[in-house]
C-alpha cells in the first residue's frame, strides 16, 4: 500500500523566464567546458561518417535523401505513420494517393552518398504514382488493380522502415537481434521499451503492464553476470501503466498504479536488472518525482542494494537542472544509487502548442534547440558530480554533446555510459567506440510495426529532425565547423513568441496550469471563499424603467468617440483578466463548472472583450470610399438604439460577456437578461464594466425568467435588436414575436445548438479519436452547444475504438465540481436533471448500451456518461443537452454519409478524424457546419481563431468572435456631398494648376 504524501513544490516555476533558466545552466559550464576542444575531437568522427556513411535504408540516410521539411520526406513519414493500420484497401488506396500526391519525386534531384539508390527509388515512387488514383475519382479496373499492387509494395517498404525504428515486434525477437548486434560488438548493452500510446484504459494498462513483467523475465532468465550498469535493462512508461496518470487523480495514482509499479520495480530488483521509467509532459513532472520518491523509499526497505532503478530526465525543460539536483536529494536521503538517463526531450511541440492554448506566462522548455544543448551539456556535468549517488546513462546522437561529456568526465572515477536510439546514429558510435572504452547502450523499442511506428514517427515530426544533428550529419553541404559549432551562446530573443504575445497587439487572455500546485491554490482558495447570494428578479416596473433609461442613454452612449468605448473594453478585459480566481469561484459555485472549465470561461471572456474592441476600431470607423470627381462618400456605423441580450447558463460569463461587449462598443445600449440559473455571475460582470466606464445608464440587468422578462424585453417596442444564445425552440419564439410587432424589422442574432457530428474513418489513430470523443461529448457533462452527439466510425475499425471508448469511460470521474479530480460535474438543476434520466432510460430500451461511467459521489444531479449504439441515423430525432453520445457504424461513400449528417438539418460543429487530407477537405466543404475540426477535439472555439456559430436550426450567424459579427449589432449610413455645389472644384483645380 502506498499513501499519498501532501502534495508539494519540489522544482522552480515550469514557466519561469526562459533566460534565467538559461543563466543558470551557463554558469555551472562557466570555465568548466573548453567547446573548440570538444569540436576538435569530434571532427573526425564526422569525416569519418561521411566517408563511411550509413546503408540507404537507414534512417538517417531516408532523412537526408527526403528531409521531413520537404513534400517529399513529409509525404513519407505520414504515410509511415497511419498506413499500417488501415484494414480496408479502398482507404489504403485513398491514402496512399492522397500522401504520394503532394509530392514530386524527381530522380534527378538525387544527391548524397547514394546518389544511384536514391534516384532508382525516386523514379519508382513516381512511376507508382501513375497506377493510382486521382483524389475522390474512382479508378478503372487496370488502374484499381495497379493501385493494389502499389499499396501492397508500399505496405512492405513501411514494414521494412519499421525494422529502423524497432528493434523487435516482441522480446523474444528483440532479444534475438541484440545477440545479432553483440556478435559484432561484443561490449553492447540494450534497454528495451514497450513503446506505444498512453493507456486510455485499465484494459491497456494490464496489457501493457502484462508486457513489462514478461519482459523483464525474459532479461533475467537470458543475464549473465555483472550487475545492472553491466546488464540489459528495461524502460517504463509510468502513463502506459495507468490511463488517468495526471495531477488530478494523485489518489489514485498512489493507490492504484503504485502497487502495480512495484511489482515491476521488484522484479527487475529481484533479478538485479536496470529499470527506467521514462521521461513523461511537463505537467507530470512533479508527479513523476513524487512516484519516484515512493518508490525509492520502498526499494531503499526492501532491496537496499540494488543500484538499477532509474529515471530519465529530459534537458529541453527548463526545470532540467533542478531536477538532478532532486533525483540527487533522493538517492541521498534514501542511502542509494540511481541510474539516470540524461535525454534531450520528445515532446517538443505538444509542450509548446500546450502553453500557448492555456495562456501561461512562458513555455516549460527552451525555444531554441541551442538552449537545449546548452541545458543539456549542465546537466552532464551536474551528473558527472554525483557520481557516487548516479551512474550518468548520456543519450545523445551528437558528436559535439559526446565529446563534450567525455572532456567533462576527464579524471573523474565512478563511470558511465552513453546511449543512442536503435536504427539512429550508428556512424558516429561506431568511430566512439573504435577510440574510446566507453560503454554504449541503445535504447530499444520493441512492439508490432503497426503499432509502434506510428508512435515514433509522430515523435520525429514532433521534434523537427530538419534541425537535428543526426539530419545535419549526412549533409555535406553542412560545413563541419559549422555543425560543430559552439552552442554556449545565447539567443537574445526567444524562439517563439510567448503565450501572451500569441495574437500580436491583442494581448492574450492569462490562464493557469491547473497541474502547477502555486497556480491552483488561489483558484481553490476562491472556490471555498464563494458564497453566492440570491438576486431579485426584475419586476415589470423595473423593466419599464429600463428600458426608458436605456432609450433615452443611447445618444449619448453612441456619440462617445470609438476610440473611447474600445479602450473601456480593454479597461473591463484587464480588470477581468487580474480576477480570473474570484470569478472561477463563481462559476464553480452557480453554474456547477469544473476548474477547468472555468480558466477557460474566463479566458474566454477576457478575449472576447479585447477582441471586439480591436475589431471596433478596425471595421467601425468611418470608411471613405471612392466616386467621382466633386463629390465625397463616405461609410458610417452607429448603434441601433437599445439591444436586449439574453445569454445562457452553460457560459454564463463568456457568452454573457461577448453579446454585451459586441453591443456597447457598436454604440448600443444594452438591456442583459441573463439566464435565470446563473444570475450572480452577470451581475459581477456588469459591476466590472461599470467600474471599467460603461454608464450605469448604457448597461442594466434585469434577472428573472425567460418567459416573463425575456419576453417582454422582446417584445418592448424600444428593443433595436435581440442577441440570443439558446435553444432552437426559443429562438424560434423570439423570432415570431420580433415578427409579429409594429414598426421597425428588429434583427435577431441567433446562436443555438445541434445534433453534432464526428466522422472517423479507418486511417484516424484510435487513441487520439477516444481522446477526441471522451473531451467533445462528456466535458461540462455535454452541455455545450459543439458537444459531440452523434460518433461515425467506420465499421472496419469501430469495434476497436468502441471498445477503446467504453474503457476511457468508464475511468472517467463523475461528482463535486469544485473537487481537482471531478471530470464531469452535475447537470445545471432538477428540470434537466429529470429529462436526462428520462432521455436515457427510453435510449437503454431502444438502444444497444456502449457503456456508462460508474458514479460514486452523493453529489446532487449527476448523470453518468453513456454512450449507446444505434442501427440508422433516423433514430436520432433530437438533441439531448448531456453526456450522451450517440455511435453509429458506416460503411461506403463519405459523401453520402455527409448528406444525411446535413438532413439532420443542424449546422454547428462537424468532427473529422482521417489521415487523408483531401478527404477531410472534401468533408468540410460538402458539410452544411459553421465550424469544422479535423483531428482534434470540437469544443472549445477560441475566439478570434475559431469564430462560432452555425446555420440552419443551428443558428443565423453572423459568427461569434469573427470579423463579421459587430456589424450585425450596427446601423449604416451612407453620406454623399456634392463638394462642387456651390461652383468650382477645387480638387480638380488645383490639379490643373499643378500642371
Amino acid at each position: 500500500m502506498f499513501n499519498a504524501p501532501p502534495e508539494t513544490t519540489r522544482l522552480p516555476d515550469p514557466c519561469r523566464p526562459e533566460s534565467e533558466a538559461l543563466a543558470a545552466a551557463l554558469a555551472t559550464l562557466d570555465g568548466r567546458l573548453a567547446w573548440p576542444r570538444a569540436a576538435a575531437h569530434a571532427a573526425p568522427w564526422v569525416r569519418a561518417v561521411r566517408e563511411k556513411p550509413a546503408p540507404f535504408w537507414a534512417m538517417e540516410s531516408l532523412l537526408r535523401e527526403y528531409p521531413i521539411s520537404s513534400a517529399e520526406g513529409l509525404a513519407l513519414m505520414r504515410l509511415a505513420e497511419a498506413l499500417l493500420r488501415v484494414p480496408d484497401a479502398e482507404t489504403a488506396i485513398a491514402l496512399t494517393a492522397d500522401q504520394l500526391g503532394k509530392a514530386h519525386f524527381d530522380a534527378h534531384q538525387a544527391e548524397g552518398p547514394h546518389r544511384m539508390l536514391a534516384s532508382l527509388s525516386a523514379s519508382a515512387i513516381e512511376l507508382s504514382k501513375r497506377f493510382l488514383p486521382d483524389a475522390g475519382t474512382e479508378p478503372g479496373l487496370f488502374k484499381r488493380l495497379g493501385a493494389q499492387t502499389v499499396v501492397a509494395a508500399t505496405v512492405r517498404a513501411i514494414q521494412l522502415l519499421g525494422r529502423q525504428f524497432v528493434l523487435g515486434r516482441h522480446i523474444a525477437e528483440a532479444m534475438g537481434e541484440a545477440r545479432d548486434q553483440r556478435r559484432a560488438q561484443p561490449a553492447l548493452r540494450f534497454s528495451y521499451d514497450m513503446l506505444g500510446e498512453g493507456a486510455r484504459s485499465e484494459a491497456d494498462a494490464q496489457r501493457y503492464h502484462a508486457a513489462y513483467a514478461q519482459a523483464i523475465a525474459h532479461i533475467a532468465q537470458a543475464r549473465g553476470g555483472g550487475g545492472p550498469e553491466d546488464s540489459d535493462g528495461i524502460s517504463i512508461k509510468l502513463s502506459a501503466l495507468f490511463s488517468r496518470y495526471e495531477v488530478a487523480q494523485r489518489e489514485r495514482v498512489f493507490a492504484e498504479l503504485l502497487p502495480r509499479v512495484w511489482t515491476l520495480v521488484d522484479a527487475a530488483a529481484r533479478a538485479d536488472l536496470n529499470l527506467t521509467i521514462d521521461a513523461e509532459e511537463s505537467d507530470r513532472l512533479e508527479l513523476s518525482l513524487d512516484v519516484f520518491e515512493a518508490l525509492a523509499a520502498r526499494i531503499a526497505q526492501v532491496h537496499p542494494k540494488w543500484r538499477g532503478f532509474g529515471l530519465a530526465i529530459q534537458a529541453y525543460q527548463t526545470r532540467s537542472l533542478a531536477v538532478v539536483e532532486e533525483v540527487a536529494r533522493i538517492a541521498r536521503t534514501q542511502g542509494l544509487r540511481f541510474m539516470v538517463r540524461l535525454v534531450k526531450g520528445a515532446y517538443w511541440d505538444g509542450e509548446v502548442k500546450r502553453a500557448q492554448e492555456l495562456g501561461l506566462a512562458g513555455y516549460p522548455v527552451f525555444t531554441h534547440k541551442h538552449h537545449t544543448d546548452i541545458a543539456y551539456l549542465a546537466c552532464a556535468r551536474a551528473l558527472l558530480a554525483q557520481q557516487d549517488l548516479i551512474y550518468p546513462q548520456f543519450a545523445t546522437h551528437n558528436a559535439g554533446t559526446i565529446a563534450a561529456i567525455l572532456q567533462m568526465a576527464e579524471g573523474r572515477r565512478g563511470g558511465f555510459e552513453m546511449q543512442r536510439l536503435h536504427g539512429m546514429g550508428e556512424g558516429v558510435y561506431r568511430e566512439l567506440m573504435a577510440q574510446a572504452d566507453v560503454p554504449v547502450r541503445i535504447y530499444a523499442p520493441v512492439g508490432e510495426h503497426r503499432d509502434l511506428l506510428a508512435y515514433l514517427v509522430r515523435r520525429l515530426l514532433e521534434n523537427g529532425a530538419n534541425s537535428s544533428f543526426v539530419h545535419q550529419l549526412a549533409d555535406p553541404q553542412v560545413d563541419v565547423d559549422a555543425l560543430l559549432a559552439s552552442p554556449l551562446v545565447p539567443a537574445t530573443l526567444p524562439g517563439q513568441p510567448l503565450p501572451r504575445d500569441l495574437y500580436g497587439a491583442r494581448p492574450n487572455s492569462s490562464g493557469a496550469d491547473l497541474a502547477v500546485l502555486a497556480q491552483r491554490a488561489p483558484l481553490q482558495a476562491a472556490v471555498a471563499a464563494t458564497r453566492i447570494e440570491p438576486l431579485r428578479e426584475a419586476t415589470p416596473a423595473d423593466i419599464e424603467a429600463a428600458m426608458q433609461r436605456l432609450h433615452a442613454a443611447f445618444p449619448r452612449w453612441n456619440a462617445v468617440p470609438l476610440a473611447e468605448r474600445a479602450a473601456t473594453l480593454r479597461r473591463a478585459a484587464d480588470a477581468l483578466d487580474a480576477r480570473l480566481p474570484e470569478f472561477c469561484g463563481l462559476l464553480v459555485k452557480e453554474a456547477h463548472k469544473t476548474l477547468a472549465d472555468c480558466v477557460a470561461e474566463v479566458r474566454e471572456a477576457v478575449d472576447f472583450l479585447r477582441y471586439y474592441a480591436d475589431q471596433a476600431e478596425q471595421r467601425l470607423a468611418v470608411q471613405a470610399l471612392p466616386g467621382p470627381t466633386g463629390e465625397h462618400n463616405e461609410l458610417r456605423l452607429s448603434g441601433r438604439g437599445v439591444f436586449v441580450c439574453i445569454s445562457p447558463w452553460n457560459f454564463p460569463l463568456a457568452i454573457f460577456a461577448g453579446q454585451v461587449a459586441a453591443a456597447l462598443v457598436a454604440g448600443n445600449t444594452v438591456a442583459a437578461k441573463p439566464a435565470e440559473q446563473t444570475p450572480a455571475v452577470a451581475q459581477r460582470m456588469v459591476a466590472l464594466l461599470h467600474a471599467a466606464g460603461v454608464p450605469d445608464d448604457a448597461l442594466v440587468l434585469l434577472h428573472g425568467p425567460g418567459e416573463t422578462v425575456g419576453a417582454a424585453l422582446v417584445a418592448d417596442a424600444r428593443t433595436a435588436g435581440v442577441c440570443f444564445t439558446g435553444s432552437t425552440a426559443v429562438a424560434r419564439h423570439i423570432n415570431r414575436a420580433l415578427a409579429a410587432k409594429d414598426g421597425a424589422i428588429v434583427p435577431l442574432i441567433a446562436e443555438t445548438g445541434g445534433i453534432n457530428a464526428m466522422i472517423v474513418d479507418s486511417t484516424a489513430l484510435p487513441e487520439q479519436v477516444v481522446d477526441a470523443v471522451v473531451t467533445s461529448a462528456f466535458r461540462s457533462a455535454g452541455q455545450r452547444c459543439s458537444a459531440l452527439r452523434l460518433l461515425l466510425l467506420h465499421e472496419s475499425v469501430a469495434e476497436g475504438v468502441i471498445e477503446m471508448l467504453r474503457g476511457a469511460m468508464a475511468e472517467l470521474a463523475v461528482g463535486d465540481p469544485a473537487q481537482l479530480a471531478t471530470d464531469v460535474g452535475p447537470v445545471i438543476d432538477a428540470e434537466a436533471y429529470a429529462g436526462l434520466r428520462a432521455q436515457v432510460e427510453r435510449l437503454k430500451r431502444e438502444a444497444r448500451l456502449i457503456g456508462e461511467t460508474p458514479v460514486s459521489s452523493t453529489f446532487e444531479r449527476l448523470i453518468a456518461p453513456v454512450a449507446f449504439e444505434l442501427s440508422a441515423m433516423a433514430e436520432l430525432k433530437q438533441e439531448i443537452f448531456g453526456p450522451v453520445l450517440h455511435v453509429l457504424r458506416w460503411r461506403g461513400e463519405v459523401d453520402a454519409l455527409v448528406a444525411q449528417v446535413n438532413a439532420l438539418g443542424y449546422g454547428l460543429t462537424l468532427g473529422v478524424q482521417t489521415r487523408i487530407d483531401g478527404r477531410a477537405l472534401r468533408i468540410a466543404a460538402a458539410a452544411h457546419v459553421g465550424n469544422v475540426y479535423v483531428n482534434r477535439n470540437m469544443i472549445g472555439a477560441v475566439v478570434g481563431v475559431q469564430p462560432f456559430g452555425g446555420e440552419g436550426l443551428s443558428g443565423t450567424g453572423p459568427k461569434a468572435g469573427g470579423p463579421h459579427y459587430l456589424y450585425r449589432f450596427c446601423a449604416e449610413q451612407t453620406l454623399t456631398v456634392n463638394t462642387a455645389a456651390a461652383g468650382g472644384n477645387v480638387e480638380l483645380l488645383a490639379g490643373l494648376s499643378r500642371e
